[in-house]
């Protein structure tokens, strides 16, 4: 109930602030639960993933030390986030997300990156894709990168690539990781271009200090 009331408030929101956004290939989202992924570009490109996927719910891994405000705490819990030690990871990034895509309604918005910050794709996707038995989607943000940006009125889209899945008889040693890094990142560039031929990517904060 809490993320349905969010959703619409979240969507009445960003229409006011930016206009309305282009969600593309919408009909490439899977029937079932799924896994999102995307390159972080900023920090609210998983608000716009998660209406873009509408009316599917999607949880969202968030990192511990946002849980430590008590209202934010509430609200994250209630938006379903769950948190994750990005230091010390342990056990439960892994087994939480794969809990619920197995036994809830909830699909996966995740960054293989990390943060904002990084262009390195990590493993955890094609574990928690492997372990769970569910296809992952490659998804890129296009469009204002700070919340300054967002008044501007410079136009959103949010594309959806085709799905995969993980062989379950796949091995996740490092080449394994390479293969899904490589079907991650060919999927994320290619919705790039098919947005913009002209499209790169520079980080707010590098630029910043350039």
């Amino acid at each position: 109930m809490f993320y349905s009331f969010i959703r619409v408030l979240v969507r009445v929101l960003v229409y006011i602030i930016n206009g309305k956004p282009r969600f593309e290939h919408t009909d490439r989202l899977p029937q079932g639960n799924y896994i999102l992924v995307g390159p972080h570009r900023t920090w609210f490109d998983p608000i716009y993933y998660a209406l873009a996927g509408s009316p599917k719910k999607f949880s969202f891994m968030a990192k511990i030390e946002l849980f430590k405000n008590p209202i934010l705490r509430w609200i994250l819990k209630h938006a379903n986030a769950f948190p994750v030690d990005r230091k010390h990871p342990g056990p439960s990034a892994i087994k939480t997300p794969i809990r619920q895509l197995r036994n809830s309604n909830l699909s996966l918005i995740m960054f293989p990156s990390g943060t904002r910050h990084s262009q390195d794709l990590k493993g955890g996707v094609a574990v928690i894709a492997k372990l769970s038995k569910t296809p992952i989607v490659p998804t890129v943000y296009q469009g204002p990168l700070t919340f300054k940006q967002l008044f501007s009125r410079q136009k959103i889209t949010v594309s959806f690539g085709e799905p995969f899945t993980v062989d379950p008889k796949m091995k996740l040693d490092e080449d394994g990781f390479k293969v899904i890094e490589t079907k991650m990142q060919q999927g994320f560039d290619h919705l790039d271009q098919e947005i913009d031929p002209n499209f790169h990517y520079v980080d707010p904060k590098a630029k910043s200090h350039a």
